[in-house]
């Protein structure tokens, strides 16, 4: 095939398969209303080389000089680990090197969780990384507001205001899999959003949309705060992307929302983490990393300041969520906190990550010790 003619037709997308045909040097798709209106400009004014290389590089926000935004984008990730991490101050080095991270492998874990990925993700969000985190104490003081700031902290900064990734965090206990990461319709995706009842994704959105119009009129500003940020970011997407437990419930909208059945409270222990992406794999293996590192640091100051009181479950909504385990136990068992391994893996069971694995943790390595 070496040229192409279907201008002014009704096509709404190009597939990215068209990338695949190496002797295609002439096409033309003029026209036609496409959905991804980037694209729909490069077709009226651009050469069908860089029309190819576009959808070859994954297609919305992926084409030329995405290489030098992802470098870009790692240059910020391993500032934002250096500055989180407090390097620069020899005592801090010194105590943050002191955190401990056990991994226990799959290969050792009777009960290993599992998420199954379907193929529809691939054009909606098809990067996911998970594992378990197991030893966190959330029960005393203000130890769960601090861990819900943090979250929402790394999506403001290494998450890039979610736009490279988000961060899911759910109670391992309420968590039953094995878990699906899948598409669904926004007619059709329906959940309990955190402090929400349940609801169609569709019908949240437009939820959220009015709250954000209602904000704006009072503030009288253009921005807003909260999930009425992220709305944009599902902006012509046909399919949602969404993870499902094992009955069916789904547990996580991003980059929206979490469930509220899976939800932190102060007596989380155990914890099941979630990154998930449209940029890269890489993206959600150092976001992962950062957000293990940054457990650890807080774990840590709160087995050595020790609050009193409990306080109580109405912490600030960080829209993620994890759960349980008895708190009255003696807090210095919990150290080191243990990451377990999570493979994902595809719809015949082939192994598409595994989370942690040899080379991961590396970029928070000199401020983490890693048991393995």
């Amino acid at each position: 095939l070496q040229s192409l003619d279907l201008a002014n037709n009704r096509l709404t997308e190009l597939p990215a398969a068209l990338a695949d045909c190496p002797r295609l040097k002439e096409a033309n798709f003029r026209g036609n209303q496409l959905r991804d209106k980037r694209l729909e400009k490069m077709v009226n004014g651009c050469q069908t080389k860089a029309i190819l290389d576009y959808l070859r590089a994954g297609g919305r926000g992926k084409g030329k000089g995405e290489n030098a935004r992802e470098e870009a984008r790692k240059k910020k990730r391993e500032k934002q680990q250096k500055k989180d991490g407090g390097e620069g101050e020899q005592d801090e080095l010194e105590a943050v090197s002191k955190l401990l991270v056990k991994v226990l492998h799959v290969s050792e874990n009777p009960t290993p969780l599992v998420v199954k990925v379907s193929p529809g993700v691939r054009d909606v969000r098809p990067f996911i990384v998970c594992c378990v985190l197991k030893g966190v104490n959330l029960n005393p003081g203000n130890a769960l507001k601090r861990f819900l700031t943090a979250q929402t902290k790394l999506h403001e900064d290494i998450c890039e205001k979610r736009t490279a990734a988000t961060i899911a965090t759910h109670d391992l206990q309420l968590v039953k899999g094995p878990l699906t990461y899948d598409v669904q319709p926004p007619g059709e995706l329906k959940i309990t959003p955190l402090g929400r009842k349940e609801i169609k994704a569709k019908d949240l959105l437009r939820q959220l949309q009015l709250e954000a119009e209602e904000q704006r009129k009072q503030k009288k500003r253009q921005n807003v705060s909260g999930l009425h940020k992220y709305l944009q970011l599902l902006d012509g997407k046909d399919n949602y992307p969404c993870l499902v437990d094992a009955e069916g419930v789904v547990i996580s909208f991003p980059p929206i929302t979490n469930s509220e059945k899976t939800k932190i409270r102060k007596t989380t222990r155990d914890l099941f983490l979630e990154v998930t992406s449209d940029t890269s794999l890489q993206i959600c293996k150092d976001v992962m990393d950062t957000l293990i590192l940054k457990i650890a640091e807080l774990n840590k100051f709160t087995l050595e300041n020790k609050e009193e009181g409990s306080g109580s479950d109405n912490e600030p909504d960080a829209l993620c969520g994890p759960v349980n385990v008895n708190p009255g136990q003696n807090t210095q068992q919990s150290f080191p906190l243990v990451v377990e391994q999570v493979r994902v893996v595809d719809t015949d069971g082939n192994l598409k990550v595994l989370y942690p694995s040899k080379t991961d943790l590396t970029t928070v390595s000199s401020l983490l010790t890693v048991i393995r």
